[in-house]
């Protein structure tokens, strides 16, 4: 059985066929879906959906490209969602100095806002991180002693980083990108790390792998990074399915 750590299944990409996709999703052996919430309207949406089906867990935040659109009334609001059984997350929360859709001062107050509060109420914490690699690190290394714990989302950096992370507890979720073929950082991180400290993801919409490159990704799809990972550590794919599931009961309690 595989689990998909991070999916955006409320997005319009699948208001037609969520049923369809679902679906295949069992098909093809998930057990559990997590769908991300990037601002608050996106975490009541996923939350809405983990009720609605009992495979489908949530997670709440502000994303950093909506950094700057966060105010105290929305985080309340999110503090209060916090408590609900079925969001087992704070995130999608970090930092993105690549598109800048938010000014980054603005991105690291919500980013320290959101990781002060999902150690309040003890939820592991979804890290976007883009081209802040060491502000992302040294961030979290603040609240190393303060409980804070989660998982890098959607890796993008080196062995030495993902090790790094690793160091101080943080989880490393390997995308569809592990499957293109000019990959070769995120491959070498998927066939180094630690297999016990391992999520997979589709990041659904987003990153469809090979085979299935270029077409709109879904939850179903983790079988080819699962397959691509296996492959690199020259190991079963059942064993990556198994061990990736347990890494992400443990992280987020399901």
């Amino acid at each position: 059985m595989l689990i998909d750590s991070h999916a955006h299944l409320d997005l319009k990409d699948f208001q037609k066929d969520l049923d369809e996709v679902l679906e295949r999703a069992i098909q093809e052996g998930l057990s559990h879906i997590i769908t991300i919430g990037i601002d608050l309207e996106s975490s009541r949406k996923a939350l809405k959906l983990a009720h609605q089906y009992e495979f489908i867990f949530s997670s709440i935040g502000f994303h950093p490209h909506d950094a700057d659109k966060m105010d105290a009334d929305q985080l309340n609001q999110l503090s209060r969602m916090a408590s609900d059984p079925k969001v087992v997350g704070w995130g999608e929360i970090g930092l993105d100095f690549f598109k800048n859709f938010s000014p980054r001062e603005k991105q690291v107050d919500a980013f320290n806002q959101q990781l002060d509060l999902a150690v309040e109420h003890d939820l592991p914490v979804i890290i976007h991180n883009r081209d802040a690699h060491q502000e992302t690190y040294e961030t979290l290394r603040k609240r190393k002693d303060k409980g804070a714990r989660g998982v890098i989302h959607c890796f993008s950096g080196d062995y030495d980083l993902a090790m790094r992370f690793m160091d101080m507890g943080y989880y490393i979720s390997i995308p569809g990108t592990v499957t293109y073929s000019k990959a070769s950082n995120i491959q070498d991180v998927a066939a180094r790390i630690p297999l016990e400290r391992m999520l997979v993801e589709t990041d659904a919409p987003f990153l469809a792998p090979v085979p299935k490159r270029g077409k709109r990704n879904e939850p179903a799809f983790v079988i080819h990074t699962a397959k691509k990972i296996a492959e690199l550590r020259g190991m079963d794919f059942e064993e990556v399915a198994r061990q990736t599931s347990e890494n992400t009961r443990k992280l987020f309690g399901i």
